[in-house]
Order: structure tokens, then C-alpha cells, then sequence
């Protein structure tokens, strides 16, 4: 029997299972591979500012990392690349340090960086999942740690809006040949992967790899988020490839899952079916009440002669002089 496992990581929204790149691919390789998780969303819990998502637990150990996390689960025999050959593995491997290289800081920029983004968008949203009063703090920690990682990669701190990005492509320094590299490599790397995707649903064959749970990951929150202002969503929109392969894979995958559209249609539909009962069921109880009055027997209000009220103007007193 199989030990039971947790996964915690960030909840869903936008028709995603959860709106976190790292919790995604944990999540999508697990469904690829067949393991059973019980997911715990950190959402609203004070694990927003002090936990590390993904974070796996299983009998007493812990896992952090999307890599280390799926290792974890291949030593559980839990393999979703087992019919890849020696080339797919090792094509496997290098998109997904591509992914890492060139997509990921582009995808932290436009979701943490970008300052249109950023205000309307990331902020509100981990603010309002988070408890009070950690909603103050884990936004701004989360868009720290996207700008140290960004810094990391490219060795320089990025610029805070896309029209800083995208206005200075006429000018030489370094630091603005730095920022343009951003999204052009990102969009480049999107191409890449239509390109090698093509019109399958999945990367190698018919059946779903690591590989497939990496990109879905990585694409999917620009795929599904609604950006007031991205550039490289604009791009992904040209993709139609890439488009498909994410819908296929949350309608063949998570269908069932909270934040799908199907589940949430399925709740509406079941509380306008108890509405409807309800309804029906206060009509009856109206109509059966209205019932017992019409055939109750009716007895005319006594009501009190005027022409027998004494009036005390014209009574004139028994009381003798």
C-alpha cells in the first residue's frame, strides 16, 4: 500500500488548479504519473509568508523544489518518463533548463516586476489570500524574491515596466540590452516549443511526460491570468498550438479540480437546483395554507350597533339635583 502523500501549495484561480508555476508542475506530473496527493492549499494560513510551496510530505519527510519533488515520486514508482527513450530523456532535460533559463525570468518579470501587473493583478490577489496581517507583507516578499532571482539569471536588476523594457531597444548600454533580452529570449523560447510540440497534445507520443508538466507549468498562468499589460501573453496568443496544449491538458486532467470552470458550473447548477426546491416547496406550503382558509367555515365580525352607543352629549344624568 502505498504511503500517503501532501502536497502543499498555493490554491487556484483563473481556471487553474493553482496559480503557482512550481505548484503546477508538481501537480500536473502527479495526475501524469497517477499518484495520489491530497492537496492543502496555503491560502489564507500563515504558511503564505513562512512556507516554501511546493512542499511535499510524506511519512515524516519533507520535499521542496519541483525537481527534488519529482525524483521523490519516481523512487515511489511513480514515473510518467519511463517509455521516454535515451534522446527524449535527454531532450527532456534540456528544455527544461531552457525553460528555466530563458522563459522563467520573463514570466517573474510579467507577473511581479511590471508595475501595471503587479497593482492590478499579483498584488490583490496573494494580498486577499493571505491572513491579515501577513497580506501587508508576502506580496512585496514574493515580488523581492522574483527581482533576486531575475538578478541571478541576468546578472542585473530589471526595469519595473514593460514600456522601460520594451522603449529603450534604440540605446546601448548594457543594462537596456539586458532588460530587451528578457522578453525577446522568452519569445524565442516559446517558439521553440511550438515548434517541437507541433500539432500532437503532447511532447513525446501520445502519453504526457515530465517534460509536458514543465511547459504546462510555466505556460499555463499566462495563458489563463488576465494582464492588464504583457507583451509575451500577446505572443502566447499567436501560439495556437501552445494554447491548445494547455486547455487539453486541464480539460483531460483537471476537470474536476475546484477553480475548473466545469466544477464551478457544476455548483451553480446544484445551488439554482436547491434554490428551485426551495422555492417549490414554500409555493406548496402557500397554496395548501390558502387552502385551509377558503375551506374553513367563515362567521360574519360582530360589530356594534352606532345608533346603540350612548352619547354623552344628550344622555341626561340619573343622578337626581
Amino acid at each position: 500500500m502505498a504511503a500517503s502523500m501532501e502536497l502543499r501549495c498555493w490554491g487556484g484561480d483563473w481556471g487553474l488548479p493553482s496559480v503557482h508555476t512550481d505548484s503546477l508542475i508538481v501537480l500536473a506530473y502527479a495526475n501524469f504519473s497517477g499518484a495520489k496527493l491530497t492537496v492543502t492549499p496555503i491560502d489564507w494560513t500563515w504558511r503564505t509568508l513562512t512556507g516554501a510551496v511546493p512542499e511535499l510530505v510524506c511519512q515524516g519527510s519533507t520535499v521542496t523544489e519541483p525537481a527534488q519533488i519529482l525524483n521523490f515520486l519516481r523512487k515511489q514508482r511513480f514515473n510518467a518518463d519511463y517509455e521516454l527513450s535515451a534522446r527524449q530523456g535527454a531532450d527532456t532535460m534540456a528544455y527544461i533548463a531552457l525553460l528555466e533559463e530563458k522563459l522563467r525570468p520573463a514570466l517573474l518579470h510579467t507577473f511581479w516586476v511590471d508595475a501595471e501587473n503587479y497593482a492590478n493583478l499579483t498584488r490583490p490577489w496573494f494580498a486577499s489570500h493571505s491572513p491579515f496581517p501577513l497580506n501587508f507583507l508576502v506580496p512585496g516578499r514574493h515580488a523581492n524574491m522574483a527581482l533576486s532571482r531575475i538578478l541571478l539569471t541576468k546578472g542585473e536588476s530589471p526595469l519595473h515596466t514593460i514600456t522601460e523594457v520594451e522603449g529603450k531597444v534604440g540605446e546601448t548600454p548594457l543594462h537596456t540590452i539586458t532588460e530587451v533580452k528578457i522578453y525577446s529570449e522568452a519569445k524565442e523560447c516559446l517558439n521553440l516549443l511550438s515548434h517541437r510540440l507541433g500539432t500532437a497534445y503532447y511532447f513525446f507520443g501520445n502519453t504526457p511526460s515530465s517534460l509536458d508538466a514543465f511547459v504546462f507549468g510555466s505556460v499555463a498562468p499566462l495563458h489563463k491570468a488576465s494582464l492588464p499589460s504583457s507583451p509575451l501573453q500577446s505572443h502566447l496568443r499567436q501560439l495556437d498550438n501552445l494554447q491548445r496544449f494547455c486547455d487539453h491538458i486541464l480539460n483531460a486532467h483537471f476537470s474536476s479540480h475546484p477553480g475548473s470552470p466545469q466544477s464551478v458550473h457544476e455548483t451553480v447548477d446544484a445551488n439554482l437546483q436547491k434554490l428551485t426546491q426551495l422555492v417549490n416547496k414554500e409555493s406548496n406550503l402557500i397554496e395548501k395554507m390558502d387552502h385551509n382558509l377558503r375551506s374553513s367555515p367563515q362567521h360574519k365580525p360582530l360589530r356594534a350597533d352606532p345608533r346603540s352607543r350612548p352619547s354623552l352629549g344628550n344622555d341626561k344624568s340619573s343622578t337626581p339635583a
